[in-house]
This record gives structure tokens, C-alpha cells and sequence, in this order.
């Protein structure tokens, strides 16, 4: 059983760079109720891997990817809002990306399908919540890419979300963060088994993918916590093959890895880090400091790490600052916690209580 539910976009949908998408759709899953003036309704949007499944529910049991933090009690709290969760436009989680079928040829788009932004994505979630007939949000969140595509729906339909909660994320990708996702990119693409997008569903580049995963968990993750974690621990049966994993880290890399590829479409993941890398706020005003002025917020909640090294701290402060001075009450938290990037996805302890006094106050 499934809790995930479509909305069609409309047809032909017209995308920022001039492609277009005939029949497309959106997945999304929702938790609580909607209050009888719908002015109670918080959307989630999502980081580049995960679906619209952020938490189980009556429906489907399965624990979301934040089972944590989205529930009843818990700091999204389902008794007091009406949670949507939407899988990004080019994702291959319920939503339609370069794995769908394309209904002009009757194959997968692969590459067919067309060039992606995260302001696609931004405007493509509105059509969610226009079909449950929500005008206004009480909050958007965005963790990470979702923080990037929660910035782009915000100045793309200014105060439709006056109050903003923006984890470990920037106006735009830094070069270092550029730099990884391109090597992960080319990793995939020289992998023979990619054939230039035309891979077949039991012949994935599975090397090219492993390898661009582990990459990410790398950068996901802070150097304190490789250093606490593993140090020099080397595992208990080494492969015997040379050069093959002998220490730790290795292992826990290659169980990120296993688990990653074959749950995931590699060229889905092409676009969606592609898309990340286009993504400037600047381009809305041409500054970042113009850009957040259209948004109209009036609350913003903005959290970041100070062990992440793909997002680094100073982006969320320039993001805090910039929202500031367009007038909007800011509540800013540097948090230590040692997971890095991928510390919204673990260190509940610390993320939680922030999250749930916002999100109560409004």
C-alpha cells in the first residue's frame, strides 16, 4: 500500500529553458488535516535524492527519510499542520523525469527529456498545492537542494510563503561544491555502460554511479567526523585483492554505495545536479540581496552547520543577513553538530527543537 498521490501538470508544460514535458506529473504524500480556512498547509521540498515519503504513515509504514522530524509531536507537527511532501519535477521517485516514459515514443526520455532548473521545480510543486486548492502556506521548508528550490518558489510567487525555513543551503553552488558534482557527473557518463544516457534497466552504469555516490557521501559528511568515527580502523576481513578496501571508512563508503545504486536513476541524477549548479538567486534581480526582497517574507527560520563543507556556514548567514535587511524577522542558528551537510538527517537533537519552535510560534 501506498500513501503517494499524482497531480498532472499542465499539458504541454512549459519549461524555464524552453523544453516542454506532455503528460507530466507530480508525486506527493501528505500527513494531518487541512484546516477548514486552509491556512494551515506546510510544504516540504525535497534534497535531490529523496521521494515525497519524508515520514510513514496509516498508508504506508515504511519510515520516511524524516521519520524524525515529521509526525505527530514531532518539530513538523501533524497534529497542529497539514505536511505536503512533493518529489522534485525530474526525480524518478513517483514524478516524471528522464526514467519516464516519454509518450511521443513510448521509450524513457533519457536524454530526450528536457534541460531542468530548480525554478522548474519550484513553480512545477505549486501545481500541488493549487489542486488541494491551498492559496497561501503557512511555511515552506527546504533542506539542502530543497533550500535552493524553496528560495525559487518564494521569489517566484512572492508572498505566497511569508514565513521560510531554509537547512544547510545557498543562493548558489560555490565551486567547490560545482567542482564535486561535475566530477560526479563525468564519473557516470565515462562509465561504458552509460551509452550516453541509453542504458537499459538491467545494465546500469553501476561503477560510473558507485563511484559518484561515494564521492557525495565524502563531501556529505565533515572530515571531524571521518577522523572520530573510523580513524585508522581497518576492517576485520580485508579483500585480498590488491588495492581492494582495507580500512573502515572504505567499507562504509562501499555500503553507502550498494545501497544507493539501483534505488536511484543515473541519469535523473545527471539533471538534478546539473540543475543545482544553474540555480542563482542573483539571476532574480541580479543580486541576492534584490532577489530575497521579492520574496515578501516576514519570518524566516535559517540553519546551518559549521562542519559542512559543501554548503559552508556562510551561505546560510548570507542568506540570514540578506532577508534581514529586506525586513523579514530572522531567526538564525550556526549549529556544531559534526555530521556535516548530512547533519538534517541525523542530528535530530539539535535540528528538532529550532524547527518545532518556529514552526509553533506561527
Amino acid at each position: 500500500m501506498t500513501a503517494t498521490r499524482h497531480v498532472d501538470l499542465p499539458s504541454p508544460y512549459v519549461l524555464r529553458r524552453g523544453g516542454q514535458l506532455v503528460g507530466a506529473r507530480l508525486a506527493y504524500e501528505t500527513w494531518g488535516e487541512l484546516s477548514a480556512a486552509r491556512d494551515n498547509a506546510v510544504l516540504i521540498l525535497t534534497g535531490l535524492s529523496p521521494g515525497a515519503h519524508a515520514a510513514s504513515c496509516a498508508q504506508d509504514p515504511t519510515p520516511g527519510w524524516w521519520e524524525a522530524m515529521v509526525g505527530p509531536g514531532r518539530a513538523i507537527d501533524t497534529r497542529r499542520h497539514f505536511v505536503i511532501c512533493v518529489n522534485s519535477l525530474g526525480s524518478c521517485k513517483g514524478s516524471t523525469g528522464a526514467a519516464s516514459i516519454d509518450p511521443a515514443t513510448g521509450q524513457p526520455y533519457r536524454l530526450s527529456f528536457p534541460e531542468l532548473t530548480l525554478e522548474d521545480v519550484a513553480a512545477s510543486s505549486k501545481h500541488v498545492l493549487d489542486a488541494l486548492g491551498i492559496t497561501h502556506l503557512r511555511a515552506l521548508i527546504g533542506p539542502s537542494m530543497g533550500g535552493m528550490t524553496t528560495l525559487a518558489f518564494a521569489v517566484l510567487f512572492p508572498g505566497f510563503a511569508v514565513n521560510l525555513v531554509l537547512i544547510s543551503t545557498a543562493p548558489h553552488s560555490l565551486p567547490f561544491a560545482t567542482a564535486i558534482r561535475s566530477v560526479q557527473r563525468e564519473a557516470i557518463r565515462r562509465d561504458p555502460a552509460w551509452k550516453n544516457g541509453d542504458y537499459s534497466a538491467d545494465a546500469w552504469p553501476e561503477n560510473g554511479f558507485r563511484i559518484a555516490r561515494k564521492l557525495g557521501m565524502v563531501t556529505y559528511r565533515s572530515p571531524q567526523e571521518w577522523r572520530s568515527r573510523f580513524g585508522r580502523k581497518r576492517v576485520n576481513t580485508p579483500d585480498p585483492r590488491p588495492f581492494e578496501r582495507e580500512f573502515e571508512v572504505e567499507a562504509y563508503l562501499d555500503a553507502h554505495a550498494d545501497r544507493f545504486v539501483g534505488s536511484f536513476d543515473p541519469n535523473s541524477y545527471l539533471y538534478l545536479s546539473r540543475a543545482m549548479d544553474w540555480f542563482d538567486l542573483a539571476d532574480h534581480g541580479g543580486a541576492v540581496d534584490i532577489a530575497l526582497a521579492k520574496t515578501q517574507a516576514k519570518r524566516a527560520l535559517v540553519i546551518g552547520v559549521t562542519t559542512d563543507i559543501l554548503f559552508p556556514i556562510e551561505q546560510q548567514r548570507e542568506i540570514a543577513e540578506g532577508l534581514r535587511h529586506a525586513g523579514a524577522i530572522v531567526e538564525y542558528h550556526a549549529l556544531p553538530s559534526i555530521q556535516g551537510h548530512d547533519s538534517f538527517l541525523v542530528d535530530f537533537e539539535r535540528f528538532a527543537p529550532p524547527v518545532g519552535d518556529f514552526l509553533n510560534s506561527l
